[in-house]
């Protein structure tokens, strides 16, 4: 191997100098290399902060956002309007639903700070998606508007006999489970049903409404 060139001082010659570094080019050289290096960890850093942030994000969509649909309770619907109905002068539509739909939630609310008195059940559909049925009771627009984020209603719908205004949020940034909205009003209850579940979805269920109404 060829010895690399020094000048009188035995200082080896930087070739893109053509001469050996002073002490001052030495130390600014070590300083940039050092300050490089620093700069690429910080870099490295980052990217790995990045990645675990991200992970912490879909760690909290899955399991807090999304729970699995298995851990929620079941609740036997029927029998809590059963038990609520006598706190109401309106009868409290029960909708009967195929074996693989199920509720999570059931509640009579008698005591809003609006004064609209509600029967509400959270409806677990074939497809794990979720559609909220809501009964209110002497309602206002004000209230309406408030159960369908205040959106503009999107056209109309006739299932069976029953005539719903549509509320389409699906192409929203966040709708969350407000996505989609079907809204009527029948014999002084306002009914809305809202969720995050396919148009058939929706159909099945507000023809159940439908036939508990003519019922």
């Amino acid at each position: 191997m060829t010895p690399a060139a020094t000048d009188d001082h035995g200082r080896p010659i930087v070739a893109e100098l053509g001469r050996a570094e002073t002490p001052q080019e030495t130390a600014d050289r070590k300083a940039a290399a050092s300050a490089k290096r620093r700069s690429n960890q910080t870099t490295i850093n980052l990217v790995i902060a990045l990645v675990a942030s991200l992970g912490i994000v879909l760690l909290v969509v899955l399991v807090v956002v999304r729970p699995n649909v298995s851990q929620l309770p079941r609740v036997d619907y029927a029998a809590v309007a059963a038990e609520a109905q006598g706190a109401v002068d309106v009868d409290l539509v029960v909708p009967v639903l195929p074996p693989d739909w199920w509720a999570n939630r059931a509640e009579l609310n008698t005591r809003a700070a609006d004064d609209v008195a509600t029967w509400e059940v959270g409806f677990i559909t074939p497809t794990e998606q979720y559609i909220a049925f809501t009964q209110g009771i002497d309602t206002n627009p004000t209230w309406v508007a408030g159960k369908v984020a205040n959106a503009p209603s999107s056209g109309s719908q006739t299932i069976e006999s029953v005539t719903w205004q549509v509320y389409d949020r699906r192409d929203a940034d966040d709708p969350g489970n407000l996505a989609y909205a079907l809204v009527t009003t029948v014999d002084g209850s306002t009914f809305i049903l809202s969720g995050t579940a396919s148009d058939q979805e929706f159909a099945t269920l507000a023809a159940s409404v439908t036939a508990e109404l003519e019922s």
